[in-house]
């Protein structure tokens, strides 16, 4: 890594009062040989990276979304053609909070 990419160098890093944690999911640029050599370097100034399961919708709020759209929402006719797919879903999420709503708590 170039100086001015190092750990060191974030202007995240400087701008940290208190302990943090950025959770992440495995794509390949936060799993890179790279990005993980800097992780010590972060922990030490308070920043600390934690990394979802491999799939884990039930973790990540628009999975459960899509899920009650897909499975309970959307009419079976929806599925027809592309533009069906497409005006029903347009209906759908225009109408969430007034048709529409999941408790996520």
């Amino acid at each position: 890594m170039r100086k001015q990419q190092q750990a060191g160098d974030n202007e995240f890093i400087k701008m940290l009062t208190k302990l943090t944690g950025v959770i992440l999911d495995n794509a390949a640029q936060p799993t890179s040989y790279a990005f993980k050599n800097c992780q010590r370097e972060w922990e030490k100034r308070g920043l600390f990276i934690i990394y979802l399961l491999p799939y884990s919708p039930e973790l990540n709020l628009i999975e459960i979304l899509w899920r009650f759209i897909k499975y309970t929402w959307l009419p079976f006719s929806a599925y027809q053609s592309f533009t069906t797919l497409k005006k029903s879903l347009d209906s759908v999420l225009a109408g969430i909070e007034e048709k529409y709503q999941i408790n996520f708590a």
